[in-house]
């Protein structure tokens, strides 16, 4: 008996020494049941690490709520006590110090209020600091659970330790041959508990709620723990697995492969994963259920940098979803893969826009899957007679396809492509479509670079729309973003510094810290070898297999080593930005680099760098070839507002009045691609109308004078010589914020350093095509027509707007503005009066005789000497020498913005509460039904679903519209499906 209690006496000591071994979460009692109070103790060197540097130990809460039986997912977290970044004291969490907190609750179901008839599973929690801008998490940055349990008898492995997921998992366990493995488990009541390890019973124990165990592992591959407790004939099991590595097999990669996935056959694929300094990579997926399995474990090639592995006999043209698991413990895509499945974000998208899209596999772990396909169906190409147009011509429309179209993608933006052909644009850019997180973007936070976004469609539709656009001359242009990459990419998670949350400094691509002052998310790391070869292989793999014909380079300047943060040489933000803008030759050589690249794949594909830096920098780089960004919005606006400053002298809109750009060696050479509004800047017209300036009776704030002051703008950008870009809608006037809020309202104060102005600017607006309805819609047909005239006269003279022809008697300052163009083959006279009354304008022309105004079909005689022209505000001109036709805009065509428009009709009309609106669907998709006023008032908008093709009916008085009583008078009402629109003028009398 002496015996037997000293051998209980060791082992109770022996349990109670593995029990306080660390973990990410402690908790009390072991089996909490939903009355019990609960103590949870937080180890922050555990899990993501991320409150374990964080200094202030007085300033961390919690995040707390339940699942229940009523909770439709794991992330469906019912009766959350408090708002995330609030600091509420009731979240409050102790600081027990050794980086450990502690969070106690007193009677779950009464804390939370769940009600009697609810189950509680699960308690939810995260720890964070007071803002929510740091949280402590599960290593692969998931929520952490808590199970929360019943009366009945429950057993639970505390040993191995195991991270708290919502499917908890073993914390890396890297055990091999010949070694032991230390197991514990407890029993919420004393009962019969047995342990096996691979099948075997290794420990049984009797009328106890605890057993523990050492067994020695004696096989490579997957090991299972198992752990039953047996009470009155009721027997309950917990069990584990994890995986024993065998030595990676050291094997040349075979031939003709490349990082990623290389498709050999039409069963079979070989996949290279470039992970130098890596323990293992094995290859988990649909073909092996997610386990991680010996004959997966891939091959290491001699140099230690790289894993490999053929898999074969897959089923042709089935898709197969995968990871890498690396080291036992990092689950993650291929950094190269062509598509890829998000768990959170892919249910949202719709089946219109992305046709049978394969779900997100069951059994596979963490948000993101890799795809590969063997046996794909080559994308047949039409546009064979293509020849894209000369980079000193282009006129660049760059969109937004999420804001530019109610229906976002690939399908309808093809059908939209006459609209932009007819305003006379050659080259479309668009803003970052390749795979971005979330699905509601601009597209500057990407992870996976060789995938194009699921949101906007397949990558058929995509090279469809590419093939339709080449048909009609258009360019397609990518905005390419490789300054930085998101922590979600597995260009991070392969090598990532979890206590600091930032790269590794081992890490092949990224920098630990950036080295400019304008860096977001992840900053590359351009002179590394690893992210030079990822580079060229997207180069590569763009122009060729979807045909693109070149690429917006996003933040071009940030792709530098100097380190300009470095506060001893560079301690304020002004001497921190002088340094990043000063001229860095190895910067230039980097983009030496890429632009030959481009050049060796296809000749004469675009390289347009958004440097906007040094003039000498800039000058350099176009002398070299490339194309360069130049903002010129704040001169522009100021001239379309009607403010008298130094901001509106024009001359840096023409490449030559720059410093080091007046050069012989770029007289071949005007690469400056000049912009009024891109997607970063305000829309010149919300400027107008909202703080333009007014003299009398003339106000620019008055819609119809700020259009036409854009007709004058439009006039001074495109006649310009260089290239061009406009922005979404800017042909339309379009004018609503870029700080706009989804709910119309632009927060004020109206300042960019507002941080809701800054929350607001990436949210999405509103497509501009609904202008058909408002009172200015003959006003905005005739901007479009003017810049349609305009583009059609650069592309007949091209010789004229794509060289150096400014010549004397040009003046671009002040609000009287006069260009000049001297020519053999054209000459072209340009003026306007920007300001806000009456002037007179000086001028000579070159030559005298019959000038022709191109917009309006008048004529002015010019003498020869200086002669006067008096403007009224806003009055503009573009004189030729010659009587060009196509360009007068005087009598408005006829278009429809849209290039869309069905039947329909309001009845009756004069309308009553009891009317209704009869629309004839010209095909099946959702549709939304707007009410505005003759200004464009947006009154209402209803969301009716999705309708078939055919005669639908909408009644006011069944609609959201009930409650609201329209006044007498006249409306306009919209009804939209995907982007046809149908709309009709109405009379409403009460």
């Amino acid at each position: 008996m002496v015996v037997e209690k000293l051998l209980s006496a060791i082992l109770i000591n022996f349990v109670f020494i593995l029990s306080t071994q660390a973990q990410l979460l402690n908790w009390t009692p072991g089996f909490p049941q939903d009355n019990s109070s609960i103590t949870i103790i937080m180890d922050a060197t555990k899990g993501n690490q991320g409150l374990k540097n964080y200094a202030d130990s007085t300033d961390v809460y919690v995040h707390v709520g339940v699942l229940t039986n009523l909770s439709t997912s794991a992330t469906d977290w019912r009766y959350v006590k408090t708002t995330w970044g609030t600091t509420a004291a009731i979240a409050k969490a102790e600081p027990l110090g050794n980086k450990k907190y502690r969070y106690i609750i007193n009677d779950i179901r009464s804390f939370f209020g769940v009600p009697v008839n609810e189950t509680i599973k699960t308690i939810n929690i995260l720890f964070r600091n007071g803002v929510g801008s740091i949280a402590q998490r599960n290593s692969d940055g998931s929520d952490m659970y808590i199970p929360v349990y019943s009366s009945a008898l429950a057993v639970r492995l505390t040993l191995p330790l195991r991270e708290p997921r919502y499917v908890p998992v073993p914390e890396p366990i890297t055990k091999t041959v010949g070694e032991t493995i230390d197991i514990k488990a407890f029993a919420s009541a004393a009962s019969d508990i047995l342990l096996k390890f691979n099948g075997n019973v290794i420990q049984t124990a009797l009328a106890t709620d605890s057993i523990i165990a050492s067994p020695t592992i004696s096989s490579f591959g997957t090991q299972k723990i198992v752990v039953e407790a047996t009470l009155s004939g009721n027997t309950v099991k917990d069990s584990i697995e994890f995986y024993v590595a065998s030595t990676s097999t050291v094997a040349a990669l075979p031939p003709n492969v490349q990082d990623g996935i290389n498709y050999v056959s039409s069963d079979s694929v070989v996949l290279v994963l470039y992970a130098p300094n890596k323990s293992r990579a094995s290859i988990i997926g649909e073909f092996n259920n997610w386990i991680e399995q010996t004959n997966y474990q891939m091959n290491i090639t001699p140099d230690g940098k790289r894993y490999w592995l053929g898999i074969g006999k897959l089923v042709p043209g089935q898709e197969y979803a995968f990871q890498y698991l690396i080291d036992g413990t990092l689950r993650t895509g291929d950094p190269y893969s062509e598509k890829i499945l998000d768990k959170n974000n892919d249910p949202f998208i719709s089946s219109a826009t992305y046709p049978g899209l394969k779900s997100f596999p069951t059994g596979a772990t963490g948000n993101i899957v890799s795809i590969l396909q063997t046996n794909q169906t080559p994308f047949t190409w039409t546009s064979s007679g293509y020849t894209r147009p000369d980079k000193k011509d282009l006129v660049i429309y760059e969109l937004l396809l999420r804001d530019f179209l109610a229906a976002s993608n690939w399908q309808t933006l093809t059908d939209t492509l006459t609209y932009l052909k007819n305003l006379g644009v050659n080259a479309i850019e668009l803003m970052p479509f390749t795979e971005f997180e979330g699905n509601n973007s601009w597209g500057y936070n990407p992870f996976y670079f060789f995938a194009p976004d699921k949101a906007y469609g397949t990558k058929n539709a995509l090279k469809t729309f590419i093939d339709e656009a080449h048909k009609k001359g258009l360019a397609v242009i990518l905005d390419a973003v490789l300054n930085h990459t998101t922590g979600l990419s597995p260009l991070a998670q392969l090598y990532w510094d979890a206590a600091n949350n930032r790269p590794a400094a081992n890490n092949p691509w990224l920098n630990p810290a950036p080295t400019h002052p304008f860096n977001v998310f992840n900053d590359f790391n351009h002179e590394s070898d690893a992210t030079k070869y990822l580079v060229s292989r997207f180069i590569r793999y763009w122009l060729t297999e979807y045909k693109l014909d070149g690429f917006r380079w996003d933040l071009s300047k940030g792709f530098t080593q100097k380190n300009c943060l470095d506060n001893n040489l560079y301690p304020t933000d002004g001497a921190k930005l002088a340094c990043w803008n000063s001229y860095d030759l190895n910067r230039v050589n980097i983009w030496q680099r890429y632009y030959d690249s481009m050049q060796v794949v296809s000749s004469g594909s675009y390289c347009i760098l958004e440097h906007l830096g040094n003039d000498d920098e800039e000058a350099d780089l176009a002398k070299r070839g490339m194309l360069l960004w130049g903002k010129m919005t704040d001169q522009y606006n100021e001239n379309t507002m009607g403010y008298a400053t130094s901001t509106a002298n024009l001359n840096r809109a023409y490449w030559s009045n720059r410093s080091y750009w007046n050069d012989p060696a770029l007289d071949d050479k005007p690469h400056l691609v000049v912009y009024s509004e891109s997607h970063d800047e305000e829309r010149t017209m919300y400027k107008n109308v909202t703080f333009g300036n007014s003299s009398g009776s003339y106000n620019v704030r008055d819609t119809l004078n700020a259009l036409q002051r854009e007709e004058a703008k439009a006039a001074f950008l495109l006649m310009m010589p260089g290239p061009k870009m406009l922005w979404q809608f800017e042909e339309l006037g379009y004018d609503k914020s870029i700080f706009m809020c989804e709910n119309g309202v632009v927060p004020q104060p109206y300042a960019s350093d507002n941080p809701d102005t800054k929350y607001c600017k990436t949210n999405p607006k509103p497509p501009g095509w609904n202008y058909n309805n408002f009172a200015t819609a003959t006003a905005r047909k005739k901007l479009y027509n003017v810049y349609a005239a305009l583009n059609k006269l650069r592309n007949q003279f091209r010789g004229v707007f794509n060289s150096r022809t400014v010549s004397a008697g040009t003046s671009l300052g002040g609000l009287n503005k006069i260009l000049i163009l001297d020519s053999s083959s054209l000459k072209v006279v340009v003026i306007a009066n920007f300001n806000v009354t009456a002037q007179s304008v000086s001028i000579t022309f070159p030559v005298s005789g019959t000038w022709y105004s191109y917009l309006s079909g008048s004529t002015f005689e010019a003498n020869g000497g200086i002669q006067t022209i008096n403007l009224q505000p806003g009055e503009y001109y573009v004189y030729l020498n010659k009587n060009i036709p196509g360009g007068i805009v005087t009598s408005i065509r006829d278009i429809n913005l849209s290039e869309k428009g069905f039947k329909i009709a309001v009845v009756p009309n004069p309308a009553n509460d009891n009317a209704y609106v009869e629309y004839e669907l010209p095909e099946n998709g959702k549709v939304t039904i707007t009410i505005s006023n003759l200004l464009g008032q947006v009154i209402e908008t209803v969301n009716q679903g999705f309708q078939l093709k055919g005669t639908q009916r909408f009644y006011f008085n069944k609609s959201h519209f009930a409650g609201k009583s329209f006044q007498s008078g006249n409306y306009f009402v919209q009804v939209r499906v995907n982007n046809k629109i149908g709309f009709t003028k109405f009379n409403m009398q009460r």
